[in-house]
């Protein structure tokens, strides 16, 4: 899997992508995303500066940072890394150094008299850091400087509340969601990818009953447009890929995960191997709108690593 990890990450940053190739998303007054650099990247904007969730690929860290700049004179002051992956944190380092660190009354980035002062910090679960540094060899560039290993880490930056919520066993064992709550926006990670089966990787923590936990958790925080349904408002999730989404878009992906691991697990209750269980079809229903024949990610792929989170839990 380590050698599978590491050829997904050479095909999601062999491609720089020039500023304009990137699309830049209003999605409320002060938040933006940006796609096109890898993971989807969520943008908010204020008088206290400028927070990034997720830091696309390193090859396209410089045609993201130019997008910023156009929206926002303002200094970077937070990344906040959803997850591990190379296509959400390869631009940290990047970015990071075009920032400024936010204290009370700092002013526009510029050379600092303090060296510690003159970057973003790059905030994360622990997890993201103990995998960058792993897989980096021995390099500590872009490396989450702001860590957390409990629930909730939370900021006050451009008059809202950022909470920042970690998801322990879902696509990895170091999700988050970034909430900016008066925004009513979520920036979700690889823990929603609306572009096909989610990305479990059991060798890093990741497992089929952290990420249901994970969007079961995602939907309570996300508030659907009722009673008026037709003026399509409420929370907006932002994927870690693909389209925007909404409450609606979180239940339909959950249940069908519910119910395909309701199957894997019955199958191997009964004793069936892996093989076996990839023959019985579990996916049958969604794999036309989320399954891939080819590509990083198939459907086989994924049984799989819902049948070796399974066995992995079995006591």
């Amino acid at each position: 899997m380590a050698v599978e990890r590491a050829v997904i990450a050479a095909t999601q940053t062999s491609k720089a992508a020039s500023p304009d190739a990137l699309d830049v998303l209003e999605v409320r007054p002060n938040v933006f995303m940006i796609t096109g650099a890898g993971g989807n990247i969520a943008v908010q904007t204020g008088d206290d500066g400028v927070v990034v969730v997720d830091a696309g690929s390193s090859a396209s860290a410089a045609a993201v940072l130019a997008a910023i700049k156009r929206i926002t004179p303002n200094p970077i002051r937070y990344i906040i890394d959803t997850g591990p992956d190379a296509d959400h944190v390869g631009g940290n380092e990047v970015l990071s150094k075009a920032g400024d660190t936010f204290f009370p009354g700092t002013r526009a980035a510029g050379q600092r008299p303090d060296p510690t002062r003159s970057v973003a910090s790059i905030l994360a679960a622990e997890g993201v850091a103990l995998h960058m540094s792993e897989s980096a060899s021995g390099s500590p560039a872009g490396v989450p400087t702001d860590t957390f290993h409990y629930a909730r880490k939370y900021l006050y930056l451009n008059g809202e509340a950022i909470e920042v919520l970690h998801q322990p066993a879902a696509h990895t064992d170091s999700d988050v969601f970034a909430f900016f709550r008066r925004s009513d926006v979520v920036a979700a990670g690889d823990v929603l990818d609306t572009r096909h089966f989610p990305v479990i990787d059991v060798d890093r923590g990741g497992s089929i009953n952290g990420e249901i936990a994970a969007l079961i958790r995602l939907s309570e925080l996300a508030v659907p447009s009722v009673p008026i349904v037709s003026r399509e408002a409420g929370t907006i999730v932002i994927p870690g890929h693909g389209r925007l989404s909404d409450h609606y878009d979180v239940i339909e992906y959950r249940d069908m995960l519910t119910i395909i691991r309701d199957r894997v697990r019955d199958l191997v209750e009964e004793g069936k191997s892996l093989e076996q269980v990839k023959a019985a079809a579990p996916a049958a229903g969604y794999a036309g709108r989320y399954g891939n024949d080819g590509g990083d990610w198939t459907t086989d792929r994924f049984v799989e690593a819902v049948y070796r989170s399974l066995a992995k839990e079995k006591p």
